[in-house]
């Protein structure tokens, strides 16, 4: 918030979220005065890693993020919305002009990043549907329906053309899976005993049970998802192939994923789990047999139960101010993308006491409709959701570990210059960027080669991979980036 601050005031924007509009003289006023408002929503759209890699010239078009982009285009609009809501009848003219090019930026953005939507006629969604027909029993309103998707499984579409801010999907509070089901469930006053037990515990532990409740008012939820939790969603893995997440990964995945730091985070992740369901198991089934049947709390349950909120759970703040992780039936059928039709959700609407799914930008009939699970690496994405983004992802990071002692060693023992005015010495910025290209060079042959034609590689050695090999990518552009940065810091010291 800060840095967006201190940048607003270097662009000599007004803190105080004020605008003027200048009397511009021209035909291209409209675009001048649009180009002042992106400037500034782009640095309020954008978190402090965000303006980092971005850079000062907020200026530009050609923003390294879409996503950043259509925040700020949006934001825009909603400025402008409510102005016009305001009652400023001496600018309305003005107003409906920028609010016209707003929804056009958008519109060209939207069509500048589309991806293509290949239905799969040869796959069954009668589960699918049943689920629909339940949720409209139940006051849901949608305008998508649920088809597969060519390299992406299952996934929302479109029914008709849809425009900013059409609400795509709307769902009553009564169809949401929260957490007052458990607490009114009989494992409710065992569980609350148990020291350090979180809610989404205990709604993970009361979901193990309900999907096998025939009488279950969620009975048809439960029913469309897959017994192993595949989590349909964007990725270019082949549809044949359904899967889990990357807590799934057998033996032969994690071998695949030496040499990334993904090795490291899956497993322990996974040890995390093992230890928490050690910590209730066989004690619960042991001690209230009746509520914790052995048959319902096996370790593979427990990993499917804990796949499905990670993949499927979603905050939602309610009109009481309280934030829960729930189960949003339906919803789950959205998939994500780097830049959604569906960027703002999750609150309780009070009026209508609904979850509404508004749009950011237009989604065409036949369309694939996506939103977004978050500004997560790709790591973080095929280890809790089973799947790589497509295109690049702009959350994508790298850890170094660098060594902090070299800032306090003299400069005759310091392997480096002082660090400290590197920006002024040319021969510090070498060093560095030297430094780095080993470090990477070093990493890159880690990372090996793999081989990805391999048809009849499974889903999860074939999802490590692809992951291995987008970190071979990302690192070999590091490695490519350092030596250009080295020879020109070269050149530039040769002229000395």
């Amino acid at each position: 918030m800060e840095d967006d601050k201190k940048i607003l005031e270097d662009k000599g924007f007004n803190l105080q979220g004020q605008v003027v509009f200048e009397n511009y003289s021209g035909p291209d006023w409209t675009n001048k005065t649009m180009d002042i408002l992106l400037q500034k929503a782009r640095i309020m759209c954008s978190d402090e890693v965000e303006l980092y890699f971005a850079g000062v010239d907020v200026t530009s078009v050609h923003l390294y993020n879409p996503r950043i982009e259509l925040e700020a285009l949006h934001t825009i609009l909603s400025f402008l919305d409510k102005a016009l809501c305001s009652g400023y009848h001496t600018i309305n003219g003005i107003l409906h002009t920028l609010r016209e090019l707003s929804i056009k930026l958008i519109q060209e953005l939207g069509d500048k990043i589309r991806l293509e939507t290949i239905i799969v006629t040869n796959y069954s969604c009668d589960k699918e549907r049943y689920l629909l027909q339940w949720g409209k029993s139940k006051g849901v309103r949608s305008k998508l329906q649920v088809a597969y998707v060519e390299g992406a499984g299952r996934g929302a579409i479109a029914t008709e053309d849809l425009k900013v801010g059409d609400i795509a999907l709307e769902i009553p509070v009564s169809a949401i899976i929260s957490e007052e089901l458990v607490h009114e469930s009989d494992m409710f006053p065992i569980l609350e005993k148990i020291d350090g037990i979180s809610l989404e515990t205990m709604m993970l532990l009361w979901s193990m049970k309900e999907k096998h409740n025939p009488d279950s008012k969620f009975k048809l939820y439960f029913d469309a998802l897959p017994e192993c939790l595949y989590t349909f969603i964007s990725c270019p893995i082949d549809i044949d192939r359904v899967h889990a997440t990357g807590l799934s990964f057998g033996v032969n995945a994690i071998m695949a994923l030496d040499g990334t730091l993904l090795l490291e985070e899956t497993v322990q992740a996974k040890e995390h789990l093992r230890t928490q369901y050690d910590e209730l198991f066989p004690a619960l089934c042991n001690d209230h047999p009746g509520i914790f049947p052995t048959e319902l709390y096996t370790w593979d349950q427990f990993l499917w139960a804990c796949e499905l909120w990670y993949s499927n759970g979603m905050k939602v703040m309610f009109t009481d101010g309280k934030l829960q992780t729930c189960l949003v039936p339906i919803a789950g059928f959205l998939n994500h993308s780097l830049c959604p039709h569906i960027l703002h959700y999750g609150k309780v609407d009070s009026a209508t006491n609904s979850l509404r799914f508004p749009l950011s930008r237009p989604c065409n009939a036949g369309e694939q409709c996506y939103l977004s699970y978050g500004k997560f690496s790709s790591s973080h994405l095929v280890t809790f959701y089973g799947f790589l983004p497509q295109g690049e992802n702009p959350y994508d990071v790298m850890p170094l570990d660098i060594d902090a002692t070299i800032t306090d060693c003299s400069k005759d023992c310091c392997p480096l210059s002082s660090w400290t005015n590197h920006m002024e010495n040319l021969e510090t910025e070498l060093e560095i960027l030297e430094a780095l290209r080993s470090t990477f060079e070093d990493m890159l042959e880690t990372l090996g080669e793999t081989d990805l034609d391999d048809r009849s590689t499974s889903w999860d050695v074939k999802l490590a991979m692809e992951f291995k090999d987008q970190q071979r990518r990302i690192v070999s552009s590091i490695v490519t980036s350092c030596y250009y940065g080295c020879k020109l810091l070269e050149d530039e010291l040769l002229k000395k």
